[in-house]
């Protein structure tokens, strides 16, 4: 019998453990089984919340297939409001550690609870070998299509669209993710500009399939967005499931992230 917890970032749904008090064996088979929507709890996949050394906790991140993933920006948002509404850390101020290093959060609180968090995502990596992306530089064409690659600490590929609405997330969606080009698969970013304060985007997440919302895809579009010369520094990303607000700071070249996390119920896992 394992305890567990449904959680929500925009729709981008996760089933966490409190692995302070649980231990979890085959965590990559465990995600399968608990992300099933028709005999599991249905989610986009596992989070084990950890103890860390380095930092407040530490957060390990499973796709729905069973792959490990290095980030995801929609969780961390909720690990936080886990951690802090739970009493393991009482900061509104404090770091997660995840596969891609240190991330430092920042809450806003009203009555005792977490309504948003800005968690500081660090600097976009652009070189093609460590995105990773096979190519000379960060810009390719794949399908017909102008690409730009950016790593968030996990591989992403956005290119920009007339309308998300019509765009093939579904039908080219998977191809893409498994393209030669991409060594480590992609999450493949689909994004219409409105203006240069809004974007909005869908994505093709690795391992998961189109999902409501992406963190990361966020960022790295965001980031996308300027370096076509299409968007400011400072954008609202509205995904499928709410909005994001992205700013790629131009002193440091630091990506802050904000938005909210919700409980959505708790649990028990019943089966072997």
């Amino acid at each position: 019998m394992l305890p567990f917890t449904k959680m929500t970032g925009i729709g981008n749904d996760y089933v966490y453990i409190d692995a302070f008090r649980h231990r979890v064996a085959a965590p990559g088979k465990l995600a399968i089984a608990m992300s099933e929507r028709h005999f599991g709890v249905g989610s986009d996949g596992l989070v084990l919340i950890l103890p860390s050394r380095r930092a407040e906790c530490r957060m390990r991140m499973f796709n729905a297939d069973g792959s490990e993933a290095e980030m995801c920006g929609n969780a961390i948002r909720c690990v936080a409001k886990y951690v802090y509404d739970r009493k393991l850390v009482r900061k509104t101020a404090f770091r997660v550690e995840t596969a891609c290093g240190i991330k430092p959060i920042r809450l806003v609180v009203r009555g005792g609870r977490m309504v948003s968090a800005t968690v500081d995502m660090g600097v976009p990596i652009l070189e093609p070998a460590r995105i990773p992306v096979a190519a000379r530089t960060n810009r390719i064409r794949l399908g017909g299509l102008a690409w730009t690659c950016v790593s968030m600490g996990n591989p992403h590929a956005v290119t920009f669209v007339k309308s998300v609405a019509s765009a093939p997330v579904l039908t080219k969606g998977p191809a893409f993710e498994i393209a030669p080009v991409f060594p480590r698969r992609c999450n493949i970013e689909f994004a219409e500009v409105v203006s240069r304060r809004l974007i909005r985007m869908r994505v093709w997440e690795r391992g998961a399939g189109e999902t409501l919302a992406c963190g990361t895809g966020a960022c790295a579009t965001a980031v996308a967005g300027v370096l076509n010369g299409l968007t400011d520094r400072e954008v609202d990303v509205e995904l499928t499931g709410g909005r994001l607000h992205i700013a790629w700071r131009e002193a440091d070249g630091r990506v802050l992230m904000t938005g909210g996390a919700e409980f959505v119920f708790d649990g028990v896992w019943l089966k072997g």
